[in-house]
């Protein structure tokens, strides 16, 4: 289910029409003579597994999935890139400063709001600060791979599975 549609244009607030272009059904401006083409938003998450070989989550304090518990991670900014992105949101959530091992996997998640959202995950082993919820979770905790809570997201999921099943 989309939330919503664009309806003008970010160029000219012009009123945005649908038609036929390069291929596919398109929004478009006529006031332009431009489509408007609505991309993937790119979203970054990251596994932080500590010491004891527990995974960090933090749970979530805003919608979607408001109250249960996911990787640290968040929205890509202008400007930034996604190794950036991540170790920002894994400061802002949790207080923690890391260091990026590597990728672990590319995922993409439907989302009401975007349609589309590209997931790039990551593994931090290296880690300092204090631990404390902040930006968009109510907590944040240690968990052994055995007593997960349930996770919100497939891609996170999917991204912790990719480090537990590939462990050397």
């Amino acid at each position: 289910m989309i939330i919503g549609q664009k309806k003008y244009c970010h160029f000219c607030s012009a009123s945005l029409i649908k038609k036929e272009c390069e291929g596919s059904l398109r929004l478009f401006c006529e006031s332009c003579d431009e489509p408007i083409y609505e991309n993937p938003i790119p979203a970054t998450a990251v596994v932080v597994i500590d010491n004891k070989e527990r995974l960090l989550l933090v749970k979530r304090s805003v919608e979607p999935k408001i109250g249960h518990w996911c990787l640290p991670g968040g929205f890509m900014e202008l400007g930034e890139t996604p190794e950036q992105g991540a170790l920002r949101e894994l400061e802002e959530e949790t207080g923690l400063i890391g260091k990026i091992d590597r990728l672990i996997d590319v995922s993409t998640s439907p989302n009401p709001f975007y349609i589309t959202v590209v997931l790039i995950g990551y593994l931090i082993l290296k880690h300092s600060g204090t631990l404390i919820a902040g930006d968009d979770a109510s907590d944040v905790a240690y968990y052994s791979y055995d007593k997960l809570p349930e996770i919100a997201f497939e891609s996170h999921k999917h991204f912790i599975e990719e480090y537990y099943s590939n462990r050397t």
